[in-house]
This record gives C-alpha cells, sequence and structure tokens, in this order.
C-alpha cells in the first residue's frame, strides 16, 4: 500500500503524487482511494486503493532507468502495421500496459509515421498523450522541469528522425 507523498504512475494518466487517502461511501459501500495529483496537466484522480495493482499503478522509475530508456530511444523496434484500426487498437494496448518501453514504442512509431505520412487526428491525440504519460514520468524520475524533459525527448526523437529522411 503507498502512502501520501508517495509518487505513483497511472498506466493511463501518467505519474503523479498522492496527495490524500480517503474514505467514500458509494452505494452504501465504503472503500479506500488515492486521491493523486497528476504532474503535466494539474488533474486530481482518485484511484480505488483495493483494485490499484489491477489498475496498473506501480511506482515511478529511477533517475538511472529514466537515463537508460533515453538512451535507448533510437534502438527500440517499432511495428509498421498498415492497416489504421489495427495500428490503432495495438498501440492503445501498448498504452494501457503501463510498460514504458511499450510508450516509447507508440511514441516512436507515431512519430515516424507523421513524417513519413501524416497521422490522422485519432492517432495524433495519441501520440500527444503517450508523450504526456513518458514526459510525466521522467519529470518524477529526473527531477527536473516539463520543459527539460521535452528537450530531452526532442533531442532523442531527433536522431529517430534524421534516421527516416
Amino acid at each position: 500500500m503507498y502512502t501520501v507523498g508517495n509518487k505513483i504512475v497511472h498506466p493511463l494518466h501518467g505519474a503523479g503524487t498522492i496527495d490524500n487517502i480517503i474514505t467514500q461511501t458509494i452505494d452504501g459501500t465504503s472503500r479506500e482511494y488515492y486521491v493523486v495529483k497528476l504532474h503535466t496537466n494539474n488533474m486530481t484522480i482518485m484511484v480505488p486503493v483495493a483494485t490499484s495493482k489491477e489498475i496498473g499503478i506501480r511506482d515511478v522509475i529511477s533517475s538511472e532507468e529514466a537515463d537508460k530508456l533515453l538512451s535507448l530511444f533510437s534502438t527500440i523496434e517499432t511495428d509498421d502495421v498498415q492497416n489504421w484500426n489495427r495500428r490503432y487498437r495495438d498501440n492503445a494496448t501498448k498504452i494501457k500496459s503501463g510498460d514504458l518501453n511499450e510508450v516509447v514504442r507508440v511514441i516512436k512509431s507515431l512519430s515516424i509515421r507523421d513524417i513519413k505520412s501524416g497521422l490522422s487526428t485519432g492517432e495524433r491525440k495519441m501520440l500527444h498523450s503517450a508523450r504526456q504519460i513518458l514526459v510525466s514520468e521522467l519529470i518524477l524520475a529526473k527531477g527536473t522541469t516539463k520543459q527539460d524533459i521535452e528537450n530531452l525527448l526532442d533531442v532523442a526523437l531527433s536522431g529517430v528522425i534524421k534516421e527516416q529522411k
């Protein structure tokens, strides 16, 4: 169980800090919830304590793991699925997994697709969402600003973009 002040990651919303643990009664059933303040969009979410593990709540990666992830950015392999519906579903599944390597794979593949042929509105939104999830965790892992992390991510992506041109 996490405590107030712990930094955690929600697979769909990104990283945040537990501000409070509250008990709410809904339909006569009392449950405990983590009140999580997300760092990139100033949003607050409530996560049921009892099902947090099934949801995919996990600890933030270490600074060393963050460095390794960014350094391996160019070596992470991507899929080149042509069918839009299948590609979208596959990418959504990767993001929902909560695995940062999969989130990076989505960012990289959508960035490459954007350069080659452009993205649909749905895929552009998905790319933005995946970036926000990654950035929010790297902010906490590295203890730095959103702008610094965005710059690091842009540098990592610039190598990928150069390869595609």
